[in-house]
C-alpha cells in the first residue's frame, strides 16, 4: 500500500510517499486514519485531513484495498 503525501503531511512524514506494504490491519479509511495518528501524532494537530482513495474523496467507512491509490490531502491556504 502506497500513500501519496502533499503539503504539511509530506513535512510530517519527511517524504512525498509512505509505503505500508500489505498492512492487513488497515481495511477502511478510518483504520488508516488511526494508524497515521499512532505513527505520526502531529497529524492530529491538522485542522482537517482529507483522504482520497483511487482519486475520490473517501469517507471513514470506505474500504481500502492493498492496490488502492491513496492520498492525504491536508488543509490548504491561499492568498
Amino acid at each position: 500500500m502506497e500513500i501519496l503525501l502533499f503539503g504539511i503531511t509530506k513535512d510530517i512524514v519527511g517524504n512525498d510517499t509512505l509505503h505500508l506494504g500489505d498492512n492487513a490491519s488497515i481495511r477502511t479509511v478510518s483504520d488508516l486514519r488511526k494508524w497515521l495518528l499512532a505513527k505520526y501524532p502531529a497529524m492530529g494537530e491538522l485542522r482537517s485531513l482529507a483522504i482520497a482513495v483511487d482519486n475520490r474523496f473517501a469517507e471513514d467507512s470506505d474500504p481500502v484495498h492493498p492496490a488502492a491509490e491513496l492520498a492525504l490531502i491536508p488543509p490548504v491556504s491561499g492568498g
